[in-house]
C-alpha cells in the first residue's frame, strides 16, 4: 500500500491498540501509519476544519474512548476463552495416547534389551568410521509401526511431537524426522545431519555415523537412541530405504529404535525397497481414530464447556459436516471452532463476560465486572433472548450476573443429561458430535411436550440410547450405572436418581440369589430364571424412565435460553464467509474502512470526508466509487491531486519577484512529481489486488473496474 503524505512510521495510534489478526485475510501488516498529530493540535485543526463545539467534541471523544474500551475487553475475553480451549484441546490430544504410548515405552525397553544381549562394542569400536562386522541375523533393527488411521498427516504431526515428549521424560533419546527430509535432493547425508543436530545440539557438516557413535557411548551406553519418521507416506521411498540400511548396519554400536508412522499396515510394503524390508523386526501399535479424537474434544470443549463458549445446533452441524469433508482432520475443525469463537467476540458486546465465566463467587463475579454498569448505560444494550426483549437498564449488571449465573446452572445439567444419553447409547456406535447435533435442536425442543415421549421421534439417536438402555443385558447395566454416577455426582438430586436405581438392581440380585438355591430342580430353576428377566427387565424400564427425565427437564439447548447471545454463537453464515475466504470482497472492507482498520485518530472521526492524511490506495478506491465500469485516468487523478494539495494561502513570506517564482515553480514542479508517483502506485497495487483491469489500445485513457458491490 502507498504510504500516506506525512512523515511514516509503523504503529498505531497511542490512544488505541491493534486489533489481533483473527482472519487469514488480514493485510493489516501491509500497512504503513502515518505518523499521528498531538492531542492538543489534532483538536484545534479538527474544530477549525469542521467547526464542531466544544460540547460536542467531548461527546465524540467519549463514545471514540467507549468504543476503545470495549473492543480491548472483547479482545482479551478471546484472547482468555481461547487459550482455555486450546490448551483444553491439547490435554484431550495428549491423554487419548497416552495407553498407546506406554505401550510403545515399554516395548522400546524389550527391544533395548534385546540388542545389548548380542551387541558388545568396545570404546575403540565405537569410534571407527565404519560399523562392526556381524552376523545378517544381528542386523535387525526394531521398528515400531504406529497405525494413525487419518487422511491428513497435519493432525499427526502433534501426535509424533506429544510421542517424542512422552519418550524423552522416560530417559529415551528421541530425534524427529520430517518426510520434508527424506527427499531427493537431501538424501540419506541430509537425514545423518539432522541427527547429529539433534543429538549434538550443534550444527556438523560432515554426515558421519561415527560421530553419532561417539557421542552415543560418551554418554554411559545406557539409554535407548529413538528416531521418529512421523509420515511414511510422504518419504522418498528409495531415500528411507537407504536410511534403513545404514541404521541397521550401525545397530550394534548405537542400539537404534525406529518408528514410524503410516496410515494403513501395508504402506511400508508399497514404499520401502525389498532389502530394506528385511532389515525391519516390525510391531504393530495402532492409535485411536479421528472420530474417536474427536468425540473426546467436542465432551471436553462444547459438552462440558471448559471456557463457558457454546454454539447452535445449525453451527455444530456445519462443523460436523465440515469435519467429514475433510476427510476427518482435526485440524480443520479447530480452525472452523477458533474463527466461530472469534466471530463470536466481534459481534456481540457482552461477550467479554465470557472471561468471568467460570467464577464460583457471585461477589468475585461482580466486582471483577463492575465496569459494564457503565458500559450498559451509554449503549443500553437489547437482549432479544428476553421474553418481554426489554432493554437493560443502567440496573443491568445486577440482572447479568443472576443471568450469567443461571446460564452456567442451566449448562452444567445440560453436559450432565447429554453425557448420560451419550454412555446409553454407546453400544449402538452413536458419536458425540452426531448426538450434539440433535439435542441442540431447538424445534425438537419446543415439539416436546411433558406428557410426549422423548423417544417418540423414530430412528433419532436420541430414541436409539434409549432403546439401548432397556435392552442392555445384567453386566453392562450395572456399568452404565457406574458411568451415570461419575457424570451426575456434582448434581446431589439427579445423583440420589442414580444411587437409587443402583440400590435397585443390587437389592434385587441379592433376592433372586437368596431365593434360588443350589439343588432347585430344573424346572423351577426355569421358572425363576423367567422371574429375573422379568425384573430386570423392570429396572432398566426405570433406567429408560430416568433417562427421558434428564432429557425433558435438563436437555434445553442453549439457544433457548434467555440471554445465550452472551455465550452462543449462532451466525452459520459468517463462519461459512470466513472459512470459504473471499479475499476480494475483504481487500474492498479494508481500503473502504482503512481509517477504522488503521486506527487512525484524525480520520476516524470524519469516517465520510477524504483527508489528505489518509491512506493513498483507500482515497483512490473511495474516488473510483463515484464512477462506473470504467474510469477515467485524467479525472480519476484530478480528483486524487485536490485532495492531497492543500490550498497554501497566507503561508508564504514576502520575496523577491526573481526568487518567488523561482522557488515556486520548483515546489510545484517537485509536488506534481511526487503526487503523480504515488497515483501511479495506487493504481498498481489496485491493479494487482484485481480490482481494476489494464488500459487497452483503443482507450488508453481509461481502466475498467472489475469489482463492484460487497
Amino acid at each position: 500500500m502507498a504510504s500516506s503524505a506525512s512523515a511514516a512510521v509503523v504503529g498505531s495510534s497511542p490512544h488505541r491498540p491493534l486489533p489481533p489478526a483473527l482472519s487469514d485475510n488480514n493485510l493489516q501488516p501491509l500497512f504503513v501509519l502515518h505518523k499521528a498529530a498531538s492531542e492538543k493540535e489534532d483538536r484545534k485543526s479538527v474544530r477549525r476544519r469542521m467547526n464542531i463545539a466544544p460540547a460536542d467534541h467531548q461527546r465524540v471523544d467519549a463514545g471514540e474512548c467507549m468504543d476503545g474500551f470495549q473492543e480491548q475487553l472483547q479482545r482479551e475475553a478471546f484472547e482468555f476463552v481461547w487459550s482455555k480451549i486450546e490448551k483444553t484441546i491439547k490435554a484431550v490430544l495428549k491423554n487419548i495416547n497416552s495407553d498407546a504410548f506406554s505401550e510403545i515405552n515399554s516395548w522400546i525397553l524389550e527391544s533395548f534389551q534385546a540388542i545389548n544381549s548380542f551387541s558388545s562394542t568396545s570404546s575403540y569400536e565405537a569410534t571407527r568410521s565404519f560399523p562392526t562386522a556381524i552376523d545378517p541375523a544381528s542386523k535387525r533393527l526394531f521398528t515400531g509401526l504406529v497405525l494413525t488411521r487419518n487422511m491428513e498427516f497435519v493432525d499427526d504431526l502433534m501426535t509424533f511431537e506429544d510421542l517424542a515428549q512422552h519418550l524423552k521424560s522416560q530417559g529415551c533419546h528421541v530425534a524427529n524426522l520430517s518426510s520434508l527430509e527424506f527427499s531427493a535432493d537431501n538424501g540419506t547425508g541430509g537425514c545423518i545431519r539432522s541427527l547429529l543436530r539433534q543429538f549434538l545440539l550443534s550444527a556438523v557438516d560432515a554426515a558421519d555415523m561415527s560421530i553419532l557413535s561417539s557421542w552415543y557411548h560418551a554418554l554411559g551406553n545406557g539409554t535407548p537412541v529413538v528416531v521418529i519418521v512421523n509420515e511414511l507416506e510422504r518419504c522418498c521411498g528409495s531415500v528411507l530405504s537407504d536410511f534403513i540400511i545404514m541404521l541397521s548396519e550401525w545397530v550394534v554400536k548405537i542400539p537404534v529404535i525406529l518408528i514410524i508412522g503410516a496410515s494403513t499396515v501395508d504402506v511400508p510394503g508399497n514404499i520401502l525397497h525389498f532389502n530394506a524390508l528385511r532389515c525391519l523386526c516390525s510391531c504393530k501399535f495402532t492409535l485411536r481414530t479421528p472420530v474417536e479424537r474427536m468425540d473426546a474434544i467436542i465432551e471436553a470443549v462444547l459438552v462440558k464447556k471448559c471456557s463457558g463458549f457454546s454454539i447452535s445446533q445449525k453451527v455444530a452441524v456445519f462443523m460436523r459436516n465440515y469435519f467429514t469433508s475433510h476427510d476427518g482432520t482435526l485440524s480443520a475443525f479447530i480452525r472452523a471452532l477458533k474463527i466461530a469463537c472469534a466471530q463470536h467476540f466481534v459481534t456481540e458486546p457482552l461477550s467479554c463476560l465470557l472471561k468471568g465465566f467460570d467464577e464460583d463467587e457471585n461477589q468475585c463475579f461482580q466486582e471483577k465486572y463492575d465496569f459494564l454498569q457503565e458500559a450498559i448505560s451509554k449503549y443500553n444494550w437489547s437482549i432479544t433472548s428476553c421474553r418481554r426483549r426489554s432493554k437493560v437498564d443502567e440496573r443491568g449488571g445486577k440482572k447479568l450476573v443472576s443471568a450469567m449465573v443461571e446460564l452456567k446452572r442451566l449448562q452444567d445439567g445440560w453436559s450432565c443429561a447429554l453425557m448420560c444419553l451419550y454412555e446409553a447409547g454407546k453400544r449402538s456406535q452413536i458419536h458425540l458430535l452426531d448426538l450434539l447435533c440433535e439435542v441442540l435442536d431447538p424445534d425438537l425442543y419446543a415439539s416436546r411436550s411433558p406428557d410426549s415421549n422423548s423417544s417418540s421421534r423414530k430412528g433419532s439417536f436420541i430414541s436409539q440410547a434409549i432403546q439401548n438402555v432397556r435392552d442392555l443385558p445384567e453386566a453392562q447395566f450395572i456399568n452404565l450405572l457406574k458411568s451415570w454416577e461419575k457424570h451426575v455426582i456434582a448434581i446431589p438430586e439427579i445423583h440420589g436418581k442414580v444411587k437409587d436405581l443402583q440400590y435397585m438392581w443390587k437389592f434385587g440380585n441379592a433376592k433372586r440369589r437368596k431365593e434360588q438355591p443350589p439343588d432347585m430342580p430344573r424346572t423351577q430353576t426355569s421358572q425363576n430364571h423367567l422371574n429375573v428377566q422379568r425384573a430386570s427387565k423392570a429396572v432398566n424400564d426405570r433406567a429408560a424412565i430416568f433417562i427421558e427425565y434428564l432429557i425433558n427437564d435438563l436437555m434445553q439447548p442453549m439457544e433457548c435460553v434467555p440471554f445465550h447471545e452472551i455465550v452462543c454463537f449462532k451466525n452459520v453464515e459468517k463462519l461459512k464467509a470466513a472459512l470459504a475466504g473471499d479475499p476480494r470482497r475483504q481487500i474492498q472492507v479494508d481500503l473502504l474502512g482503512s481509517c477504522r482498520t488503521l486506527h487512525c485518530s484524525c480520520c476516524c472521526r470524519y469516517r465520510d470526508i477524504l483527508l489528505p492524511s489518509m491512506q493513498d490506495t483507500s482515497i483512490m478506491y473511495t474516488l473510483s466509487q463515484e464512477h462506473g465500469d470504467v474510469i477515467n485516468l485524467y479525472d480519476w487523478y484530478e480528483s486524487f491531486k485536490l485532495i492531497l494539495q492543500p490550498t497554501n494561502k497566507g503561508k508564504h513570506k514576502k520575496q523577491s519577484i526573481f526568487s518567488k517564482k523561482k522557488d515556486t515553480g520548483k515546489s510545484e514542479k517537485l509536488n506534481e512529481v511526487a503526487i503523480q508517483g504515488r497515483f501511479c502506485r495506487g493504481v498498481t497495487e489496485l491493479q494487482i489486488a484485481g480490482l481494476l483491469k489494464m488500459q487497452s489500445k483503443r482507450r488508453p485513457d481509461y481502466l475498467q473496474r472489475v469489482a463492484f458491490g460487497l
